[in-house]
């Protein structure tokens, strides 16, 4: 696996190194999890109690969830970078809402500060590479080759939004894994 290229890039594999490793977690060792966001752990489970398929289900999410953040590191999916500051917000409001409503647990804010806090740092991430490749003038761009000049897959062109940035010029998602 190749490291990040980017600052915005080390915060998604941050990110995803941690949502793999919380998945595993869950999927080993359920019970740690949910002590780990301040869920009571009754001694035996009432009929109908479902924590323990939901648990799995989530750590599951969460583990695969990591994987593609690692791939989207892996190849500089910046669209995908931008897409997750957005849905991270959300779940930010979504898991507010979840402790404020008494839903969840306290502890379980914990969740949704990570997620506001990772979404802000990806945001700043995007920003201070927009602005260090704005730095590095027109000849980032002129140093792309017409051979260069591919998308997520062959003969698909590269936007100008993703041409040039920190990494790989004009190699898209799919064609970048390749290499």
């Amino acid at each position: 696996m190749r490291l990040p290229r980017s600052v915005a890039g080390w915060t998604i594999a941050v990110f995803g190194v941690l949502a793999l490793l919380m998945g595993a977690v869950g999927l080993l060792w359920p019970e740690a999890l949910l002590r780990m966001l301040g869920f009571e752990i009754p001694q035996t489970r009432a009929p109908g109690d479902y924590t323990g398929a939901f648990v799995t289900a989530s750590s599951m999410a969460s583990f695969n969830m990591g994987v593609y953040y690692l791939l989207a590191t892996a190849t500089e999916w910046r669209a995908f970078y931008r897409f997750t500051v957005v849905f991270r917000l959300v779940t930010f409001t979504v898991f507010t809402i979840a402790v404020v409503a008494d839903i969840a647990p306290g502890r379980f804010f914990g969740v949704a500060a990570w997620e506001g806090l990772g979404a802000l740092a990806t945001a700043g991430g995007l920003w201070w590479d927009a602005r260090r490749s704005v730095g590095s003038g027109a000849a980032g761009d002129s140093a792309v080759t017409a051979t260069d000049q591919r998308g997520s897959t062959p003969g698909e062109p590269v936007s100008n939004d993703d041409r040039g940035r920190a990494g790989t010029p004009g190699v898209g998602p799919a064609a970048d894994a390749v290499h």
